[in-house]
């Protein structure tokens, strides 16, 4: 096993800022982890695995940074790359009320799944239009990176796991939309997609047969998920490590905690996420140069 894997979970628009700033620390220091042999990228994450597969970390880094907060407080939005939603208490009051009655993971993501599509606009499809070009805007590139990439979503209609790759026959954007469609549905030809963080909150275990698995967790590997689904991030790197895999995990540290806020979907503090990510990433890079080899 010598591949190497970069897992970029989600997070929201602030999470997906310290994703960034991680990366650009790191890369800053002398470790560039978008060499991966593979991305995977779920919900907030998978904008952000198209991202660095575009742009350069410090490109990236310097478009966050530079935004004007004054401009942006007040803002909600839902995961870097997610559809338009409800205020977040109500669309988590509603998902956590399903998650509560639910049997297992595979009868969450069906009702979850159901929920959403009661939410899919039937008029003009306007919505979607509107989401997809905010997408599209957001990557520096809209083709498919020559290194493997994987973009987790679910199946709004049956509740099953997608993973979408450039032999999908899908369009990046496309990929990302679905990924991060939180509350309605992103459609896709005749198919309707929801958040792959569904599946799992990083999909973490699909670096299954890499040697090296590194992965970054805006959320710190919580879940909101009875353990015994084993959705969290802990049982994931339980089953990469019993199948040979070198894992290593960056969670938020104090400092961004604080940066994050109470909103991890507040716009206004994806600036101060990224920096504080970007030192993080400088103090941890000489560790995970070590372990990255």
């Amino acid at each position: 096993m010598s591949d190497r894997a970069l897992v970029l979970g989600g997070g929201g628009s602030v999470g997906n800022a310290w994703e960034i700033g991680v990366i650009a620390g790191l890369f800053d220091a002398g470790l560039d982890v978008t060499e991966a042999d593979l991305i995977i990228g779920t919900s907030a994450g998978s904008t952000a695995a198209a991202q660095v597969s575009g742009a350069s970390p410090a490109q990236l880094l310097a478009t966050i940074v530079a935004a004007v907060p004054q401009a942006l407080a007040g803002q909600v939005a839902s995961d870097a790359g997610s559809a338009p939603r409800p205020p977040v208490p109500d669309h988590l009051e509603r998902t956590n009320r399903i998650i509560a009655i639910c049997e297992g993971a595979a009868d969450m993501r069906r009702r979850i799944g159901a929920a959403a599509l009661k939410l899919d606009p039937t008029s003009d499809g306007a919505r979607q239009t509107r989401w997809r070009a905010t997408v599209a805007a957001r990557l520096p590139s809209q083709s498919w990176p020559e290194r493997r990439m994987l973009i987790t979503a679910v199946d709004a209609r049956t509740g099953e796991p997608v993973v979408f790759d450039r032999d999908s026959g899908i369009d990046l954007v496309d990929a990302v939309a679905a990924s991060t469609s939180s509350g309605a549905p992103y459609g896709i030809g005749d198919n309707r997609y929801i958040d792959g963080g569904y599946r799992r909150n990083e999909n973490a275990d699909l670096a299954t047969g890499c040697g090296w698995v590194l992965v970054l967790s805006p959320f710190g590997g919580r879940s909101r998920h009875p353990l015994e689904w084993r959705m969290h991030l802990a049982a994931q790197v339980d089953e990469l490590r019993a199948s040979g895999s070198r894992v290593e995990t960056v969670l938020p540290d104090g400092s961004s905690i604080d940066a994050f806020g109470v909103n991890m979907m507040d716009l206004s503090r994806r600036p101060a996420a990224a920096q504080a990510g970007y030192n993080q990433g400088m103090a941890l890079a000489k560790q995970l140069t070590e372990f990255w080899g």
